[in-house]
């Protein structure tokens, strides 16, 4: 069994209703278990992290980065980076806001680098368009045409559950690509001839 935690803040209920899809698209796949934490538990304990063999990070876009409840929970790791313990764990990235485009690719590279700084390997979206092949705009899978990461995009004010059904359904596909990209690296690691040490 390996495991994945999906480590998110969300302030209105939008960001941990993608959260929620996420977990279901992982946990889908077989020998996966998936769950959800939330950034400001983490940040009183990071090191629960260390439990985990893939980290998918979510936050809502607020003025063009990451909340700062998130932040918080990023800077805690700190401890973590120092020692790099979470060094070649899996690691992507989710965001939500409230317009089509918001400045969402700015908090996903801010995720990115800090998974980077952590020695983590980066996981995109590889999910085409579905308008492309002519499926109505708000029912395409990655609609809004993110490649980094997992975007969706909820009205303001709206209810916490009210996206566009592409979205939901890119979120459960992004979750599943990421647990099977967990279970192919587990496996070729397990395939790898090991290092001879030279006499």
């Amino acid at each position: 069994m390996q495991n994945i935690a999906i480590a998110y803040h969300s302030a209105h209920g939008h960001t941990a209703h993608i959260a929620q899809q996420v977990c279901e698209g992982a946990q889908s796949v077989p020998g996966i278990q998936a769950e959800l934490l939330r950034a400001e538990d983490l940040a009183l304990n990071p090191n629960a992290l260390l439990r985990y063999d893939g980290l998918i990070l979510g936050s809502p876009t607020y003025l063009g980065g990451v909340s700062g409840p998130f932040k918080t929970f990023m800077d805690a790791t700190g401890g973590l980076w120092k020692t790099q313990q979470l060094k070649s764990r899996l690691a992507a990235g989710f965001t939500v806001s409230s317009l089509p485009a918001g400045d969402k690719q700015s908090t996903l590279l801010s995720m990115f680098v800090f998974a980077m700084q952590h020695g983590m390997v980066w996981v995109g979206n590889p999910i085409l368009p579905e308008q492309h092949a002519g499926v109505p705009y708000d029912e395409a899978a990655n609609r809004l045409g993110s490649w980094s990461g997992l975007m969706a995009q909820a009205g303001h004010g709206s209810p916490a559950d009210a996206f566009a059904p592409g979205d939901v359904k890119t979120a459960r596909m992004f979750g599943h690509h990421f647990a099977q990209t967990l279970q192919r690296l587990g496996a070729a690691a397990t395939l790898q001839p090991k290092d001879k040490v030279a006499a």
